[in-house]
């Protein structure tokens, strides 16, 4: 008999085991997948500003995939990340463990579209941040 020990690192790879490359190419197959899992982070730029960005929030995009995706990497366990495509979907992750955290995907549609990400501290926890949001469309100079 096998046992499963459930934290967030085995939820994390037991997730990657199962969430095969299937999507570069079509944005509908990408929405809601793993962008690492799915090849899409090696293509993708990042809009991420310099100045007050107190959660170090960046949203990155593969245009290969036809998707975004936001990342918080100065934050503390509980603070929240989320990404919304105007007229589209919303995804939400909640750092576990450390100190970073990313969404999964949200398909944009290939031409104009408008992104928001927002940090979101955990109330009473350890980050000294208040709600922080940045945007971006297709225009923004991807890095």
């Amino acid at each position: 008999m096998v046992t499963a020990v459930v934290t967030p690192v085995g939820d994390h790879v037991l997730n990657s085991l199962f969430d095969e490359p299937s999507c570069p190419g079509d944005g509908a197959a990408c929405d809601g997948k793993n962008p690492q899992n799915q090849g899409c982070a090696e293509d993708a730029g990042t809009f991420k500003p310099t100045v007050g960005n107190p959660a170090h929030l960046q949203i990155r995009y593969s245009e290969d995939c036809e998707a975004v995706w936001a990342k918080i990497t100065q934050g503390n366990p509980g603070d929240q990340v989320t990404i919304s495509v105007t007229g589209g979907k919303t995804r939400t992750a909640e750092i576990a463990y450390d100190h970073d955290q990313f969404t999964h995907m949200v398909a944009v549609p290939d031409g104009e579209f408008r992104v928001t990400a927002c940090a979101l501290p955990k109330p009473g926890g350890k980050s000294t941040f208040a709600r922080y949001c940045i945007q971006a469309t297709e225009a923004t100079a991807w890095r």
